[in-house]
């Protein structure tokens, strides 16, 4: 029994690294993944239609970056097709990239996160049985949510999204 845990063990594959519950472990669609097309308008003047290209854009299709710009109060029409900057939001780019940027940061906290959950990795027997120790091994930098909301209550901050405080008479 005991050669069938290690040998268990040694088939988990850790080379890939992942960050914790980004993903969806269900069978089921992503809903984030799903866009609604918009919907069918005849033009004024037909003529004015552009001519249909293989592979080109519809004017139907989903535009999630413009549609959220528009919806924060943005103007999707400076959006260039590129993907570049406007030279206008170059001032608003640099100050908040003034301590510099990295263009691979997700795939950088993913391989940090894996060696420090590697180097955290439980005990024997959570190795043996694949028991997710993630949070075990974050637990001396997670912030005590009850703590934290205490401090605040006490420093008179209000926080209307929080339970309210059961030992004050409302």
């Amino acid at each position: 029994m005991l050669a069938a845990a290690a040998l268990s063990a040694c088939s988990i594959n850790d080379e890939e690294p992942i960050l914790m519950n980004v993903r969806s472990t269900t069978s089921g669609p992503d809903e984030f993944a799903i866009l609604p097309a918009k919907p069918l308008v005849i033009p004024e003047d037909l003529a004015a239609l552009p001519a249909p290209t293989p592979g080109g854009s519809n004017r139907t299709d989903p535009t999630p970056q413009a549609d959220a710009i528009a919806a924060l109060g943005g103007r999707p029409e400076r959006l260039t097709p590129s993907g570049q900057i406007p030279g206008s939001d170059a001032g608003l780019v640099g100050y908040t990239t003034r301590y510099g940027r990295a263009s691979g940061i997700r795939q950088t906290l993913a391989e940090e996160d894996l060696a420090f959950r590697q180097s955290n990795n439980g005990r024997l027997l959570e190795q043996w049985f694949n028991v997710n120790t993630y949070f075990d091994a974050y637990e001396d930098v997670s912030l005590d949510q009850e703590a934290e909301l205490l401090r605040l209550r006490r420093a008179g901050v209000r926080n209307v999204s929080a339970p309210p405080d059961p030992n004050r008479e409302q």
